[in-house]
């Protein structure tokens, strides 16, 4: 059977650090504006005035204030990419990990719009996005899916005349759209209704079938 641990996020599992004040202050600013405004809108000024620090204390922990913006999104994914993999734990069979993948990455989104805004609208629209280390824990944290996909093929519950990497994006896609909308115009998401109407549609084509 393969590890589903192999490819994950817990090779960048850390122990915590102790962020310095002023760092902490300037990220939960950021974070509070955001529930408010769109992050164009938002200038390093105003998140120094909210955070009650200088601008140039910005300028001490990030690069700029796009920077600023990634960092949050890594500590988000970190995050939940930790609860991911403990949530498998335990579960048996490729199909029903993939069912607790679903309902927790809506969840994630239906109970953050935080990091639901900054993953969804905010950082995608820039090419330097896609050449950042945030950027590259993404691609960690959609793994966690890939190797379940891939562990069901091997042990023959998935079929295996479909690529598990559009498996992954059929799904990933999936949840991105059903929730999309719903987290522009800030309305209710349901984690449970979602991942059943999911799994209806992927399991119905990926699910193997005996002759």
């Amino acid at each position: 059977m393969k590890n589903i641990q192999a490819k994950s996020c817990s090779e960048n599992n850390r122990k915590p650090v102790k962020m310095p004040p002023g760092r902490v202050k300037i990220v939960n600013a950021l974070k509070t504006l955001l529930k408010k405004k769109d992050f164009n809108a938002i200038t390093t000024a105003e998140i120094a005035r909210s955070a009650g620090v200088t601008e140039a204390l910005i300028y001490k922990y990030f690069k700029d204030k796009r920077d600023l913006l990634h960092q949050i999104l890594r500590e988000y994914l970190e995050q939940y990419c930790s609860k991911f993999e403990l949530d498998l734990k335990g579960i048996k069979g490729a199909c029903n990990k993939i069912r607790k993948l679903i309902w927790a990455h809506i969840h994630a989104y239906a109970t953050n719009r935080i990091f639901a805004k900054i993953l969804l609208i905010e950082v995608r629209n820039y090419p330097d996005y896609y050449k950042s280390e945030t950027y590259e824990f993404v691609k960690k944290y959609c793994n966690v899916l890939l190797d379940a996909i891939e562990e069901g093929i091997a042990e023959g519950e998935i079929r295996d005349d479909i690529s598990a990497r559009m498996i992954r994006q059929s799904i990933l896609g999936a949840i991105e759209h059903a929730c999309l909308t719903e987290i522009i115009f800030d309305r209710e998401i349901s984690p449970d209704q979602l991942t059943d109407d999911i799994c209806e549609f992927a399991f119905r084509g990926i699910e193997k079938r005996e002759a």
